[in-house]
């Protein structure tokens, strides 16, 4: 280990001495100068001075403009101006500081770094890369959602907290990238190209926190503006502040104004989607129970119209008509023995008025022939209407579901509805049906189901 022996030192300088020395003689050699560069960082307090850096591509110097010089000006700067100034090279002993107090200000027109950026923008616009034709949709619920920005900024702790609050859920990947100096351009888009890569996220947020026009000039470089155009994955800016717009901003999928309002749009707000559920639960069994009712309402309208055409109603009808027939084939029956009856005894008392014997045994035969006729004909009438009964029956058991039912057919009935299973798209797996069958019922589990 080696120590320095100070005692061969000639002086040993204060740091407020050297600082009032290196103050001195900047000001004796630089008295009056002019500079031009662009404004950034401006700033002006209730003192009334005015604070801002004057910078270029590689370089920037502090500035000061007193508030006696400054009222004199008729306008404001502001940052991304691009100025000509006249003032004193100093330095300021308490940090140590160099800078240029301004006495005078003069508006050089439009910044190099806006102009870059208004050139830009317009070889972009034509190239179609701004075209809302080629934006892509932002999923609903995302399934991972990928985040492009610094890891130890304040912008990935705004997002995550948004996050959280809103569908904390949803997985993240973090994507750590440089925002800010000349390799964030190429940080950041080598991270959507990983992201693109290996597809983990359905959605991305590319996010800084605020800053003047040079902080935030990585997301204007054109070769950022190529790779999020040609991402396959949806991708929302939120770059710096509301006021704040970038080339990137222009050619994202989706603009947000902050990383908060970038991390409010990629997901819902778990509340709202509680809300929007309930609501539609609420509906849902509103329409189920109308769809219900009206279920009911046909099937009590079917179960009547059924008794209405069951057989054994129709059957009864038949018989009804059948002992009607018997009865009226009776009535007759009984009225053509009486009118016959009556004949024989009117034939009777002529006979016995003429007494011819040949006469009465001629008339008796007829008589016996007219009995047996009658007779012949209330069978053949008898027969008939039992054929007809018969047949009428016949038709009957045909059209039975009983006869259906014994020809190997079967009524299978849902258990848990008690309804007539007529699709298979009425059941599903674990459901028991009772199957009727020709003699006895069955009870069976569904294990599977085809439509």
């Amino acid at each position: 280990m080696t120590t320095l022996d100070i005692s061969q030192a000639n002086e040993i300088y204060s740091v407020s001495r050297l600082n009032r020395e290196a103050r001195l003689l900047l000001e004796e050699n630089f008295l009056s100068i002019w500079v031009e560069g662009e404004i950034s960082n401006f700033a002006a307090p209730q003192s009334g001075h005015w604070y801002f850096s004057l910078k270029e591509a590689a370089a920037q110097i502090r500035c000061a403009m007193f508030k006696p010089q400054n009222r004199r000006l008729a306008f404001i700067p502001e940052d991304g101006m691009h100025v000509i100034v006249k003032g004193r090279v100093s330095l300021y002993e308490g940090r140590g500081d160099f800078q240029l107090l301004v006495e005078h200000l003069e508006d050089a027109g439009i910044g190099k770094l806006q102009k870059e950026f208004e050139a830009l923008k317009k070889r972009l616009l034509a190239a179609g890369l701004f075209d809302t034709a080629y934006k892509k949709k932002l999923p609903p619920f995302p399934q991972c959602i990928g985040i492009i920005t610094s890891p130890t900024g304040a912008a990935i702790h705004d997002i995550l907290h948004v996050l959280k609050r809103r569908f904390s859920c949803v997985p993240v990947i973090i994507y750590p990238t440089l925002v800010q100096g000349e390799l964030a351009a190429v940080n950041i888009v080598n991270a959507i190209q990983i992201a693109n890569q290996r597809q983990e996220c359905d959605v991305i947020i590319l996010a800084r926190g605020g800053g003047s026009l040079e902080d935030l000039w990585s997301f204007n470089e054109e070769k950022v503006a190529y790779a999020i155009y040609h991402s396959t994955i949806p991708i929302i800016s939120g770059i710096g502040h509301e006021i704040d717009f970038t080339i990137a901003d222009f050619v994202a999928d989706v603009r947000a104004p902050t990383p908060s309002a970038a991390a409010e749009l990629v997901v819902p707000d778990k509340n709202e989607l509680a809300i929007s559920l309930n609501q539609l639960e609420k509906q849902m069994i509103r329409l189920l129970q109308q769809k219900l009712l009206q279920s009911q309402q046909h099937l009590d309208w079917i179960t009547q119209k059924l008794q209405q055409q069951h057989p054994q109603r129709q059957l009864t009808e038949q018989a009804k008509q059948l002992n009607l027939a018997q009865s009226t084939l009776i009535r007759l029956q009984l009225q053509l023995f009486n009118e016959t009856k009556r004949k024989l005894q009117t034939y009777h008392a002529s006979l016995i008025g003429l007494t011819p014997r040949h006469r009465i045994r001629d008339l008796q035969h007829q008589c016996h022939l007219q009995q047996q006729r009658l007779k012949n004909h209330v069978l053949n009438e008898l027969q008939q209407q039992q054929q007809s009964f018969i047949t009428a029956a016949a038709k009957l058991d045909i059209l039975s579901p009983l006869t259906t039912l014994k020809r190997g057919f079967s009524i299978a009935t849902l258990v848990k509805e008690n309804v007539i299973l007529r699709s298979a798209s009425q059941v599903t797996s674990g459901d028991k049906i009772k199957l009727q069958l020709s003699e006895g019922s069955v009870t069976c589990l569904i294990e599977e189901h085809r439509q």
